[in-house]
């Protein structure tokens, strides 16, 4: 039997308008391939066109969106956070906890077969909400490195946190990954009377903080490099007010900093990647940004949210929320004349649920 590699299925399989060649390929991605060796990362002049995210698995369920993900043939994979719901502050329990992912055979395969880059959330952090005074967080960190595979020669292994940021592609068709690092530098969060998202309250302090100094200069510093489209991850959400639930509004300073450091380093091209709802949901700022500001939300993997109504969300773009299984998938087009990028959240069968096609140029600075 012949054996292709994943990125040669890719090249035979995109525009394949056949369904039984395209579950072939599928099926020859995730059989033909070996699935203990996690994937390379694309070489840094690879052209990017579909990149797949999302969040929140719950490593005991089973995970039958990975197939469907699979049929995307991504460049590239984002992992958004609660990659495992570990809540311990045992390390043999968290291990134990990643191990039983890395056992699921849907992962090896995906993994296997796509290069994944990571960030965490609370539960795979280690605790629920967890922020900077969890004191297991070091840790926690040495975990996550083991499970990701994140190479020794790292920078992101020598330096507190686990935020990292890569950019592929030629000049023209630059594509910058930037995945934030919102808890092991954050500061604890105010509470108040219970609302529907939960008990968190703004909190207007100038002393607290999201990212920590050294991550909001390492952001600055990352955002000054050209690229013309940029996605940031940030395993919660910034574009959406706080509704009571763990958002970047909590720390409202810390969101208008965000904010105000994509338009003073004119940084073209940016699009919010989140998790963390158990709901999927496009957002749009059009206050204080030197463009519109796009966040779309792609949560759970394998979990329905039991509570099904949203959190309101004076920002949302598309009345739609979708709370089934879901993952995102961010399609780039250069060869049109005007190059475009579409975002989607998608059902488990791969049905698109909401979807936004946005010109490229107008995702730019004045």
């Amino acid at each position: 039997m012949n054996r292709f590699s994943p990125a040669t299925v890719v090249r035979m399989m995109r525009g394949c308008s056949s369904p039984a060649l395209f579950l072939m390929g599928i099926m020859t991605v995730f059989f033909s391939s070996p699935a203990n060796t996690p994937a390379e990362l694309p070489d840094s002049n690879q052209v990017l066109s579909r990149i797949v995210f999302g969040s929140c698995i719950k490593q005991d369920l089973p995970t039958p969106i990975f197939y469907t993900m699979a049929g995307e043939f991504p460049d590239l994979i984002l992992f958004l956070g609660d990659n495992i719901y570990a809540d311990t502050e045992d390390m043999n329990e968290m291990r134990a906890k990643y191990d039983r992912l890395g056992a699921n055979a849907d992962f090896r395969r995906l993994r296997s077969s796509f290069p994944i880059i990571a960030t965490w959330d609370d539960h795979d952090f280690g605790i629920n909400d967890g922020g900077a005074d969890f004191p297991q967080r070091e840790a926690s960190e040495r975990e996550f490195m083991r499970f990701w595979d994140v190479p020794a020669q790292s920078p992101v292994r020598s330096r507190p946190g686990v935020y990292d940021a890569k950019i592929f592609g030629p000049e023209g068709q630059r594509v910058q990954v930037i995945m934030l690092d919102t808890r092991y530098f954050r500061s604890p969060l105010k509470t108040g009377k219970k609302r529907v998202g939960g008990p968190y309250v703004p909190d207007d302090s100038i002393n607290k903080t999201m990212l920590g100094e050294a991550q909001w200069a390492w952001l600055q510093q990352e955002l000054e490099k050209p690229a013309e489209v940029r996605l940031i991850g940030t395993s919660i959400q910034l574009v959406p007010e706080a509704r009571g639930q763990e958002a970047w509004g909590n720390l409202p300073h810390e969101r208008e900093r965000l904010i105000r450091m994509i338009k003073e380093t004119r940084a073209g091209g940016v699009v919010l990647l989140s998790g963390d709802r158990h709901w999927a949901e496009l957002s749009c700022c059009h206050e204080h940004v030197p463009y519109p500001l796009y966040e779309i939300t792609s949560s759970s993997f394998n979990q329905i949210h039991p509570r099904g109504t949203p959190t309101e969300n004076r920002f949302r773009s598309d009345e739609r929320t979708y709370h089934r299984e879901n993952y995102g998938v961010v399609h780039i087009d250069w060869n049109l004349p005007r190059p475009t990028v579409t975002l989607e959240v998608k059902d488990i069968e791969g049905g698109i649920r909401i979807e936004k096609k946005i010109n490229i140029s107008d995702l730019q600075p004045n």
